[in-house]
């Protein structure tokens, strides 16, 4: 039988020799994680691709990658040393060489090892075990505020897993690959726990790259070899679909440096709760020579002042995630010209979907009270590679500015004059990517035009309007961009008004779309409702989300 064991050059051969790998001594542990380096490397821009979200703190693929490979060549050199000295090492390279939230994480997940490690020459399951823990709790204080669905939780349940098990193996790798099915499980569950993941179908990508460093070490128990650096990078078979969206960057600024202590008695706790203020995402860890901080902040200049205090800074990076940010959106590499592109208008979460079902690219976040700019507009055409470009402002206050972006951009743009977002669902629900435009936009025209849509909102003051009189408070049912119904009894009463005034012998389909303050409870209800008082219509009652209007429906 073939087994595996440590050869003179601490690599692991296949000989005769008793079946199990008891202990790791330092030149192993050492080739392990170069082979988790590497292995991470190789596949660092399969990583990056699975960053969704769209404020960029550097892509996560490659600050774990050179965060990981700044100790490759320390731990080449000092593969003679005990596992307490690789290890020490390690956690020290790593955290001078750590770039980013997900590669300060991994470094604090060597810290976490290191301090396990302590005055031994070899490390059996039960030490891994306890430095598995002890790295999971040395990586959630080191963030301000720990998100599930992330590293972490990769790291936590494959320490938990490691935990579980340990007293029941003998031979470590057998317990490593226990180990590493369950990381892999760990990160197939991202996606449910962070929803911005499930949404875009992708799991989480700081998870992903500490999975392919437990491969990687994995691979070299199994096989007794480094997996070596390859010149050819691995990337996604399915690029990530990614829905442009507006972001609120509070703090511009990524902030990383290192401080180097002045004095053993340099206060990081104190500095901590001092930059806090100044921003968020921070990170501060405190080692014996040296503090790592990480933080996103506006003021980078008071953050610097504050370290100043501390001792002499070192391997300093700010970015300016804002200008990252616009890169990003509007980098459009290597993809064809379509025919046709959409940029749409609105506010509501369940309107978004929709119209994310539908296709579009551009989604601007406004509505009634927060009417985008011609430049706001300007900006998601330009962020489109089509042939024609489709606008559907959906609010007759902003129909001006999409207008005026047709002299503004060079490309074709054609604005469909929307003054409700149920126009455009209609006007989407004909289009036909095969059709020439001109075609296409009568058709889309007709149906706008054969359909009814009414708001149902909240008066703000006593007034009379056409004769109706209106009270503070009462809710009125705008049909077709009039005031039709003044109701005192709510905001459904008002609906079921409004449907009976619009509803007639043609009309086939009923839409409602409830706002953020209708409780999603009721809708069943209001659906039957609809449908007992109307019965030869198609009735569907969802969710927008939008604010102002507690009800937006259509009849077709």
């Amino acid at each position: 039988m073939i087994f595996m064991l440590m050869d003179s050059d601490c690599r692991i051969s296949n000989k005769e020799v008793p079946p199990m790998i008891r202990e790791i001594n330092g030149c192993l542990f050492a080739d392990m994680v170069i082979s988790g380096a590497n292995n991470l490397c190789n596949n660092k821009k399969l990583v990056d691709d699975l960053n969704v979200f769209p404020v960029p703190d550097g892509d996560t693929g490659t600050n774990m990658s050179m965060t990981i490979s700044s100790c490759v060549s320390d731990l080449q050199a000092n593969r003679d040393k005990n596992v307490s000295e690789v290890a020490k090492i390690l956690a020290y390279s790593t955290l001078r060489g750590a770039r980013g939230n997900s590669g300060v994480i991994l470094s604090q997940l060597m810290r976490g090892i290191s301090r396990t490690f302590t005055d031994i020459q070899s490390a059996t399951l039960m030490d891994f075990s306890n430095a598995f823990k002890k790295a999971t709790e040395t990586a959630y204080r080191a963030v301000m505020k720990p998100t599930e669905g992330t590293i972490l939780t990769v790291a936590r349940e494959t320490s938990e897993c490691l935990e579980k098990i340990a007293g029941d193996y003998d031979d470590i790798l057998e317990a490593f690959e226990v180990v590493v099915k369950r990381a892999n499980e760990s990160l197939d569950n991202t996606p449910n726990l962070l929803p911005q993941l499930k949404q875009a179908g992708v799991v989480d990508s700081g998870g992903k790259g500490l999975v392919l460093i437990l491969e990687g070490a994995l691979s070299f128990l199994k096989t007794g070899e480094i997996i070596p650096l390859s010149e050819t990078e691995v990337v996604s078979e399915t690029p990530v679909e990614r829905v442009d969206v507006e972001v609120d960057i509070k703090f511009a600024y990524c902030t990383e440096f290192i401080i180097e202590k002045s004095s053993k008695k340099a206060d990081a706790f104190k500095f901590k709760t001092t930059i806090e203020h100044f921003g968020d995402s921070m990170v501060v860890i405190d080692d014996e020579e040296i503090i790592k901080v990480h933080i996103h902040t506006n003021n980078p200049d008071k953050v610097l002042c504050e370290a100043l205090k501390l001792g002499s800074l070192i391997n300093i990076k700010i970015e300016n995630m804002k200008y990252q940010h616009s890169e990003i959106i509007s980098k459009k590499e290597n993809e064809p010209l379509k025919k046709y592109g959409f940029v749409a208008v609105c506010v509501g979460e369940g309107f978004r979907e929709k119209f994310a079902n539908y296709g579009i690219e551009n989604i601007i976040q406004g509505g009634q009270t927060m009417n985008p700019s011609t430049d706001d507009i300007l900006l998601a055409v330009d962020k489109i590679n089509a042939e024609n470009i489709i606008i559907f402002p959906n609010n007759k206050n902003i129909i001006l500015s999409a207008n005026q972006v047709k002299d503004l951009s060079e490309k074709n743009v054609i604005v469909m004059e929307t003054r409700s977002i149920p126009e455009a669902f209609a006007a989407m629900m004909v289009f036909d990517e095969e059709m020439d435009v001109e075609d296409n936009i009568s058709q889309m025209k007709e149906m706008i035009d054969a359909m009814s849509t009414c708001s149902v909102t909240k008066a703000v003051r006593d007034t009379v309007v056409d004769g109706l009189e209106i009270k503070l408070d009462n809710d009125m049912g705008i049909i077709d961009g009039k005031i039709k119904v003044v109701s005192d009894k709510g905001n459904v009463d008002a609906l079921i008004e409004s449907l009976k005034l619009m509803v007639n012998d043609e009309t086939g389909v009923i839409t409602v779309y409830a706002g953020e303050e209708v409780e999603e409870g009721i809708l069943d209800e209001l659906s039957d409702s609809i449908s007992d008082m109307f019965p030869e219509c198609d009735v569907e009652v969802t969710t927008g989300g939008q604010p102002v209007y507690s009800f937006v429906a259509s009849v077709e």
